[in-house]
């Protein structure tokens, strides 16, 4: 199947995702998130049991691309609502998917980048990988990835990393639980690929089922948060705030906020 913003390869029962807009930080476009949701579908049905998702260039994914930013500040509150469904979307299904997922990080990963990299089972980084969750500091919102980061840092490495927009290097992250380990980048692809045939050894049918006892156990309570987070994403893109921290971001100027 053809991709326009990744590729697919498949090393045996080992399928590797690669985000392939290197020029762009390998940054989030509609048609990102519709390649990966379509690359998963295609990786759940085929005989591969574990996924890497991995980027080329120097980034892991940096985020929205530009424009799309663009465009959202001419959007209608229903349009933004699509389209915080569609991201919901993305980020559940990295979260709910049925085999085992590692993110192999080779860069920074930042905003929903950040997402993508944490909502992996496993997550390797190299050493000079910046990750962070930088929505407040251009009038944005981290509402859909908080659903999922606070059942993998906790309500205080959420509270610090959504409210400051912080970025932490690869060390600190795996201090705060987001990283299980930071790799040299010559050697990131053999370790998470090591990783995925430590997993191989194990019983296909436990791993199914383990993986689909821990989705179902917190289903109902991610969808309920979900649905608030989708309403306060499409919200915030809507106030004065929002469009200053667009605009001083793509202007690359400091920004003036009022508040509103």
């Amino acid at each position: 199947m053809g991709y326009e913003t990744l590729t697919v390869e498949y090393d045996g029962p080992v399928a590797t995702v690669t985000l392939n807009r290197a020029e762009k930080r390998n940054a989030i476009s509609p048609q990102m998130i519709d390649d990966i949701l379509a690359a998963l579908g295609e990786i759940e049905t085929s005989p591969a049991r574990v996924g890497i998702i991995t980027g080329t260039g120097k980034a892991f994914c940096s985020g929205m691309d530009l424009d799309a930013l663009r465009a959202i500040s001419s959007q209608s509150h229903l349009q933004n609502l699509q389209d915080s469904r569609r991201m919901a979307q993305l980020f559940r299904r990295l979260w709910s998917f049925p085999k085992v997922l590692i993110a192999a990080v080779n860069g920074s990963a930042l905003a929903g980048g950040c997402g993508i990299a944490t909502l992996a089972d496993f997550t390797l980084a190299v050493p000079d990988a910046k990750l962070g969750y930088t929505e407040v500091r251009i009038g944005f919102v981290p509402a859909l990835v908080s659903v999922f980061l606070r059942r993998r840092g906790g309500e205080g490495v959420v509270r610090d990393l959504l409210l400051t927009g912080r970025t932490v290097t690869a060390e600190e992250a795996q201090q705060l639980g987001l990283v299980n380990e930071v790799v040299p980048p010559e050697k990131l692809l053999a370790r998470a690929k090591e990783l995925a045939g430590s997993l191989l050894a194990n019983s296909p049918a436990s791993l199914l089922a383990t993986k689909r006892l821990l989705v179902e156990s917190e289903e109902p309570a991610i969808d309920r948060e979900i649905s608030l987070a989708i309403e306060a994403n499409a919200a915030i893109r809507g106030t004065a705030d929002f469009r200053e921290g667009v605009s001083s971001f793509l202007e690359k100027r400091p920004p003036k906020w009022s508040g509103s």
